[in-house]
């Protein structure tokens, strides 16, 4: 198996440490390797989102093309949404 140094800081250390005392991994490695796994997952996760988005989007452009929408002024966006029953999502604005 293939060797390679790495570096963490005292944090990681020291939750690596807390994870092999507690029993979870049998040492360092196998708990460094374990994280790399979640990454992986989280990064094909990540990926099938974004396809799934990039497919979500490419639809919106296709029915604008297709004249298939509707114009709202911004004060009707929550109850075009409320009719549509979506609850809409409240996000700060930057100022």
């Amino acid at each position: 198996m293939p060797t390679r140094n790495i570096s963490l800081t005292a944090e990681q250390d020291a939750f690596v440490e807390k994870v092999v005392r507690s029993g979870e991994y049998q040492n360092a490695s196998e708990a460094v390797r374990d994280a790399l796994r979640a990454l992986q997952q989280r990064r094909r996760e990540d990926a099938l989102k974004l396809e799934a988005l990039r497919g979500q989007i490419d639809q919106g452009i296709a029915a604008l093309d297709r004249g298939d929408a509707t114009e709202l002024e911004q004060n009707e966006v929550d109850a075009y949404l409320g009719k549509l029953g979506k609850r809409p999502t409240r996000r700060k604005r930057s100022r």
